[in-house]
């Protein structure tokens, strides 16, 4: 079903979205059925389990960190991940610059920006990002390649929708300053939405593996 699922998402994908399968607690088995479809980008919300992964599943495989990235873990990520989604404070920036240094790259990531109503959600307010964005980056192995946002858990579209829009015009706003190409926004519940709103990078997991273990 994985693969059927995978196909079925991308075939109504609009060509500029990238499509994140959310593998967290998923087997080894059930990403390895994703990658024989194409599926190269997969994401992991805890440090530990994504490393086991990268170490046992094909090089080629392009790894995001979407959870809440803790900076005493950084240094484990920092010689392979892809992307670092919910960057969510000028010290974990930090800790991400410095980490890259050690091992000879630049990062990119997402500065993860707090649209939900929930104040369990991480992130920059508005305010916080504009400030971080309009300064020279002081973090010369850290790329800022985009935003990312998650919008309020509720049956609310409505309010989805204004969340999501807000965000995507924040991201016009800096795309072209700051060379900004990844709008992250939307998960299995509401991707449609989220595109709808201009999202270019969603992330998918139920949809694709089932509900989580």
């Amino acid at each position: 079903m994985i693969a059927e699922n995978i196909q079925k998402i991308v075939a109504d994908l609009p060509e500029d979205v990238t499509l994140v399968a959310v593998s967290k607690t998923k087997p080894n088995a059930a990403l390895e059925e994703a990658y024989a479809v194409g599926q190269r980008d997969f994401g992991e919300n805890k440090v530990q389990e994504l490393c086991q992964k990268a170490e046992s599943l094909p090089v080629d495989i392009r790894w995001h960190m979407i959870g809440h990235l803790q900076r005493n873990k950084v240094k484990y990520i920092a010689p392979f991940v892809h992307l670092i989604h919910g960057v969510d404070s000028e010290r974990l920036l930090a800790e991400i610059n410095k980490q890259a240094q050690k091992n000879n790259r630049i990062i990119d990531v997402l500065i993860q920006i707090h649209i939900a109503e929930e104040s369990s959600k991480f992130g920059f307010s508005y305010q916080e990002a504009a400030e971080l964005l309009s300064q020279e980056n002081p973090y010369p192995h850290v790329r800022i390649v985009g935003l990312m946002g998650m919008a309020t858990f509720t049956q609310d579209e409505i309010q989805i929708k204004k969340e999501f829009e807000t965000l995507a015009n924040f991201y016009t706003t800096w795309k072209t300053t700051k060379s900004l190409s990844v709008l992250s926004m939307g998960m299995s519940n509401d991707f449609q939405i989220a595109i709808t709103a201009g999202s270019n990078m969603i992330r998918v997991g139920s949809l694709i593996f089932g509900h989580r273990n």
